[in-house]
């Protein structure tokens, strides 16, 4: 049994769940999120929680328990909590800044680049080379944070571009200066 999948998913109070078949309906404070489920999987309310179950032993049932799981768990933390995600601006000239609701980075580049973060997303910018991103849908949250970071991905001899606040960047020595061989 899947030491995931088996937990069952608390639903703390404020927070309304639909189960439609294989279609999950979550609404909460924050929000509202929807998302179809495998129709394998088996999703039931018990009480105050969601309990995930399987089929059979296969493998591909037990890869779904668990994940099932966790999208439900990351669909109820979703609307009450919210998740977020930090990023790091790091060399001289880098820098960050809102404009309306979009984003326009400055980090080496001869233009600006500008970033919409799109619907249930916002960006803010508590310095300029500090930015953050919140949302209810984690998957979300996190591609949009994948995606400013590949504007300038972090190089390993200075450390210059866009980190995330928690990644330590492995860094390389410089060119050393080898003597010419006779």
């Amino acid at each position: 049994m899947s030491r995931v999948g088996r937990l069952p998913v608390t639903i703390p109070a404020g927070v309304d769940v639909r189960i439609d078949g294989n279609l999950v309906e979550v609404k909460g404070p924050k929000g509202m999120l929807k998302r179809e489920m495998h129709p394998d999987i088996g999703i039931a309310r018990q009480d105050a929680s969601l309990v995930v179950t399987r089929p059979s032993d296969e493998k591909q049932h037990r890869a779904l328990h668990g994940l099932t799981r966790a999208l439900l768990q990351n669909m109820v933390t979703g609307v009450t909590n919210g998740f977020s995600r930090n990023l790091e601006l790091v060399g001289v000239g880098y820098r960050a800044a809102k404009q309306g609701d979009k984003l326009v980075l400055t980090v080496g580049y001869a233009h600006p680049v500008e970033i919409d973060p799109g619907e249930n997303l916002s960006i803010e910018v508590p310095a300029p080379n500090r930015i953050s991103i919140n949302g209810i849908d984690k998957e979300r949250v996190g591609a949009l944070a994948a995606k400013i970071r590949a504007v300038r991905k972090p190089e390993p001899y200075k450390g210059k571009g866009i980190k995330y606040d928690d990644e330590i960047i492995r860094r390389k020595v410089g060119k050393a200066g080898v003597k010419g061989k006779k």
